[in-house]
Protein backbone atom coordinates (compact mmCIF):
# COMPACT_ATOMS: atom_id res chain seq x y z
CA UNK A 1 0.00 0.00 0.00
CA UNK A 2 1.22 3.57 -0.68
CA UNK A 3 1.19 6.59 1.72
CA UNK A 4 0.89 9.99 -0.25
CA UNK A 5 2.10 12.97 1.74
CA UNK A 6 -0.43 15.35 1.23
CA UNK A 7 0.64 18.04 3.72
CA UNK A 8 3.59 19.09 1.84
CA UNK A 9 3.27 22.55 -0.33
CA UNK A 10 4.14 22.26 -3.82
CA UNK A 11 6.19 24.88 -5.67
CA UNK A 12 3.30 25.35 -8.59
CA UNK A 13 4.10 27.60 -11.14
CA UNK A 14 0.84 28.22 -12.95
CA UNK A 15 -0.47 30.30 -16.39
CA UNK A 16 -2.20 32.63 -14.45
CA UNK A 17 0.78 33.67 -12.21
CA UNK A 18 2.96 34.18 -14.90
CA UNK A 19 0.15 36.44 -16.52
CA UNK A 20 -0.07 38.49 -13.68
CA UNK A 21 3.93 38.88 -13.03
CA UNK A 22 3.72 40.18 -16.86
CA UNK A 23 1.07 42.28 -16.32
CA UNK A 24 2.76 43.71 -13.34
CA UNK A 25 5.81 44.68 -15.01
CA UNK A 26 4.70 46.05 -17.92
CA UNK A 27 2.62 48.22 -15.54
CA UNK A 28 5.06 49.27 -13.95
CA UNK A 29 7.39 50.11 -16.97
CA UNK A 30 4.89 51.85 -18.17
CA UNK A 31 4.46 53.78 -14.71
CA UNK A 32 7.90 54.66 -15.27
CA UNK A 33 8.11 55.68 -18.42
CA UNK A 34 5.15 58.03 -18.08
CA UNK A 35 6.83 60.18 -15.00
CA UNK A 36 9.99 59.99 -17.04
CA UNK A 37 8.31 62.49 -19.86
CA UNK A 38 6.31 64.33 -17.58
CA UNK A 39 9.67 65.02 -16.00
CA UNK A 40 11.50 66.04 -19.07
CA UNK A 41 8.75 67.94 -20.33
CA UNK A 42 7.95 69.83 -17.28
CA UNK A 43 12.19 70.31 -17.77
CA UNK A 44 12.05 71.66 -20.29
CA UNK A 45 9.44 75.01 -19.23
CA UNK A 46 11.38 77.88 -18.06
CA UNK A 47 10.88 79.40 -15.15
CA UNK A 48 8.32 81.96 -15.77
CA UNK A 49 5.93 79.01 -17.45
CA UNK A 50 6.02 77.20 -14.50
CA UNK A 51 5.38 79.90 -12.55
CA UNK A 52 2.39 80.23 -14.78
CA UNK A 53 1.09 76.70 -14.11
CA UNK A 54 2.31 76.90 -10.19
CA UNK A 55 4.77 75.18 -10.14
CA UNK A 56 8.53 75.58 -9.37
CA UNK A 57 12.16 73.65 -10.35
CA UNK A 58 11.57 71.91 -7.03
CA UNK A 59 7.90 70.63 -7.73
CA UNK A 60 9.14 68.52 -10.82
CA UNK A 61 9.80 65.25 -9.40
CA UNK A 62 7.19 65.74 -6.92
CA UNK A 63 4.30 66.61 -9.72
CA UNK A 64 5.88 63.61 -11.82
CA UNK A 65 5.84 61.12 -9.09
CA UNK A 66 2.35 61.97 -7.99
CA UNK A 67 0.75 62.24 -11.13
CA UNK A 68 1.09 58.21 -11.92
Amino acid sequence: MAAFDTTRPTAVISAGSITRFATNLIGAVTTWNDARITRKSLSQLSARELDDIGLSFGDIDNVSRRAF
